[in-house]
């Protein structure tokens, strides 16, 4: 028997309907409790992100609540949202895309719920590793276990996948495109994690205040092009976005209820995994700001979610515009032959470009949430063996096979998102009294 591939199959299977039906109520329930709070707040959200207030430095904290939010969008815009809304797309054909947003838009009001939580509770925070999830599960039942499953796991997550997948991704990426040899690559990840990690928090904020902008750009200026060069494919593409989404009254049967499931399922999955609403990665990095204004910072990390979500759906709307969708092929292949209808073989340099700095974009991030759940495990003790063990994850797996490691990382995701969002239920009261008692 090949336990790997029954892992694999047991794993895809747990990842789809069991997580949905977790996430998305709750994600429904956040949203109706606070008052749609995504849409009465979206406004105030761009303004207080694009308008920051001032601050030259964090004030009782590692990093400024705009540093937060950087690192947060660098988190979330990683290859996963690359080959990820490809496979997406691949799998449960084209409706995929609109369930994404769907899903995308409730997520935003769990988004809301975690950085409040992990700002305001960052007041409380007396070390290193002491903030976000492991501070604010204490006060929920069975928090002792909660947190300190949710530390080990999320060490796991942020050295290995946060990490380790990203480096050979990049890797892949470099060595496909421009032939350097994996060593070569793998080399300067190892030396450039040493940078990072050995910098501390403003090191990593100061990254990706650097990074973020790069891929921002980066995607939106090529990604649009695509879509205007078949902009005359796009209402049809949106056609078959929303009828594979909703299925067609003219057809009926098994096998377009077949296909709406499939929609749903790889839609709702890509929005959650793509986004890591409910994962408390952000809540990590805001319980670092020593926030004094709680609310207003989880009014402007709601944008992350938006964004994440806005990216995932234009790779699906060129898939499909560009006709490639049904081609047969899957994740960062899928990508890549999207942008060379256009672009011809620089396709596969755009891509790759995209793919490199999605991958140090979230190296850099985790660097710092990776660092904060190893921190709250040993005391706040090791300090260099993390830093050692971050390169050394960072340089073996740019030359190594990581089906298995995949695997392994997506339970562990599931792990957190699972105990994080009990934590979010439960603390919803106190999030509504101070939503409240805001006043933009």
């Amino acid at each position: 028997m090949d336990y790997v591939q029954v892992l694999q199959e047991w794993t895809a299977w747990f990842l789809g309907w069991p997580i949905i039906f977790y996430v998305v109520p709750i994600s429904i329930f956040c949203t109706l409790f606070l008052g749609f709070v995504q849409i009465r707040y979206f406004f105030t959200a761009w303004k207080l992100t694009l308008c920051p207030s001032k601050e030259a430095a964090p004030s009782s904290g590692e990093m400024t609540s705009l540093q937060a939010f950087l690192n947060t969008l660098s988190a979330n815009l990683g290859n996963g949202s690359l080959a990820g809304m490809a496979t997406a797309v691949y799998a449960g054909g084209p409706g995929a895309a609109l369930w994404v947003v769907i899903i995308g838009l409730f997520l935003m009001s769990v988004r809301f719920v975690e950085v409040f939580l992990g700002a305001d509770y960052s007041r409380e925070r007396t070390r290193p590793g002491l903030g976000g999830p492991m501070l604010y599960m204490k006060d929920v039942p069975g928090g002792s276990f909660l947190l300190w499953t949710y530390a080990i796991v999320g060490t796991f997550f942020g050295i290995i996948v946060g990490n380790g997948i990203q480096a050979n991704s990049v890797c892949n990426s470099v060595t496909s495109t421009w032939g350097v040899y994996p060593i070569i690559t793998a080399v300067i990840l190892l030396f450039f994690s040493l940078y990072i990690v050995s910098g501390g928090a403003q090191r990593v904020a100061k990254a990706s205040e650097a990074i973020v902008p790069i891929k921002v750009i980066l995607f939106f200026s090529t990604s649009l092009f695509v879509l205007c060069y078949h902009y005359q494919n796009i209402p049809q593409a949106l056609h078959l976005i929303v009828q594979g989404a909703c299925g067609s009254l003219a057809l009926a049967g098994g096998v377009v209820g077949f296909c709406m499931q499939q929609a749903i399922r790889f839609g709702m999955s890509r929005s959650i995994m793509a986004t890591e609403s409910g994962l408390g990665t952000a809540a990590i990095l805001y319980g670092a700001t020593g926030s004094k204004e709680p609310v207003k910072d989880a009014i402007m990390s709601m944008l992350s979610t938006l964004i994440s979500t806005i990216v995932c759906f234009i790779i699906g709307l060129a898939i499909v515009a560009s006709g490639v969708w049904s081609n047969g092929m899957t994740g960062i292949a899928l990508t890549i032959a999207t942008y060379q209808t256009v672009f011809g073989a620089a396709g596969g340099w755009i891509v790759s470009f995209l793919s490199i700095s999605f991958g140090i974009g979230v190296l850099v991030a985790f660097a710092y949430i990776g660092r904060e759940t190893w921190f709250f495990v040993t005391g706040g003790r090791y300090g260099r063996l993390f830093e050692a063990v971050y390169c050394i994850v960072s340089f073996v797996c740019a030359l190594a096979s990581v089906e298995l490691v995949w695997i392994m990382a997506e339970l562990s995701g599931a792990i957190m998102l699972i105990a994080n969002l009990w934590a979010l239920v439960w603390l919803l009261p106190r999030t509504k009294r101070a939503l409240k008692a805001f006043k933009a």
